[in-house]
């Protein structure tokens, strides 16, 4: 079974550098639009058996526009599950001042989620956030399923797909983290193994 998940288009806070969490949202770009639209085209020919998205609007227009594109268009449920990483009093601020104010915390959340603390910002834990992501994926197991599609956003999909993939609490945002509009792959047939076949990829532009 293949699981497909999708980091939603570009936004207008992603371009000013701002935290969305959980509770902030702002509009899709132009350009992320046409990126949306390229993707669906790119996996127009695969039949989903379940289409999931988060049920903020970003990533819910996401989906849409992928589905848009579809062969064989599947009906999206939306779901709290993906939604992004609950970042209490981080959202809706700059990055840049954030990082400034507190600049070990900042490091940590990009590059070590072992020394991230997020009482500090009344924050989701790395836990909570990759938790419910997990849950979902399980429940899509038994359901005779052979290709899944999850649009939703990125702290979360990084930390969440590396969960599943075994890394260590340190190495879930150490390389990096998805680009907007980006396609990563795994694939399991027992629910415990995930095999990346592909990650953060971006080759359909």
């Amino acid at each position: 079974m293949k699981f497909y998940f999708v980091r939603h288009g570009k936004t207008q806070w992603n371009l000013e550098g701002r935290f969305q969490g959980a509770n902030g949202d702002s509009s899709l770009l132009e350009e992320a639009i046409l990126e949306l639209e390229l993707l669906g085209r790119h996996l127009s020919d695969i039949h989903f058996d379940a289409v999931f998205s988060s049920d903020l609007p970003r990533a819910r227009h996401s989906a849409q526009l992928l589905m848009q594109e579809n062969s064989q268009p599947t009906a999206i449920t939306l779901t709290k599950n993906l939604r992004e990483w609950n970042l209490g009093k981080l959202e809706g601020c700059k990055i840049t001042t954030m990082t400034a104010i507190y600049p070990k915390q900042m490091d940590a959340f990009r590059h070590n989620l072992a020394l991230f603390k997020p009482d500090i910002f009344e924050a989701e834990t790395v836990y909570e956030t990759t938790h419910r992501v997990q849950e979902l994926v399980a429940s899509c197991q038994n359901q005779g399923f052979e290709n899944v599609l999850m649009v939703g956003h990125g702290a979360n999909l990084t930390a969440s797909i590396r969960s599943l993939l075994g890394y260590e609490l340190g190495d879930l945002r150490r390389n990096g983290g998805l680009d907007n509009a980006s396609l990563t792959i795994l694939e399991t047939k027992d629910f415990t193994h995930f095999t990346c076949l592909d990650w953060n990829d971006k080759s359909y532009l």
